[in-house]
C-alpha cells in the first residue's frame, strides 16, 4: 500500500462526510451543532466528530477538484 492509494483514502473518507446531509442524516442521530451546545460540547469527541463532518461539507469545491485530479492521474497512469 503506497502513498497514492493512503491519499485515496482520506479522499473517499472526505467525501462521504461532506455528502451527509444534516436535516435527514444528522439531526435525527443527535449530531447537529444545535445538539452539542454549550461552550464545552465541542470539546467533546462527539463535538469533534460533528466539527470535522461540518468542514468537509464546507470543502465541498476543493473535494470536486481533488476527485477530479485523482480520476485524471488513474487515467493517465493504466
Amino acid at each position: 500500500m503506497g502513498l497514492w492509494t493512503v491519499l485515496q483514502g482520506f479522499l473517499l473518507i472526505a467525501n462521504a462526510f461532506a455528502i451527509l446531509n444534516e436535516d435527514r442524516f444528522l439531526t435525527p442521530r443527535g449530531w447537529s451543532f444545535a445538539d452539542v451546545g454549550g461552550a464545552h460540547g465541542a470539546n467533546t469527541f462527539k463535538g469533534q466528530i460533528i466539527g470535522l463532518i461540518y468542514a468537509a461539507q464546507y470543502m465541498r469545491l476543493p473535494l470536486i477538484l481533488l476527485n477530479g485530479i485523482t480520476i485524471v492521474v488513474k487515467f493517465v497512469s493504466f
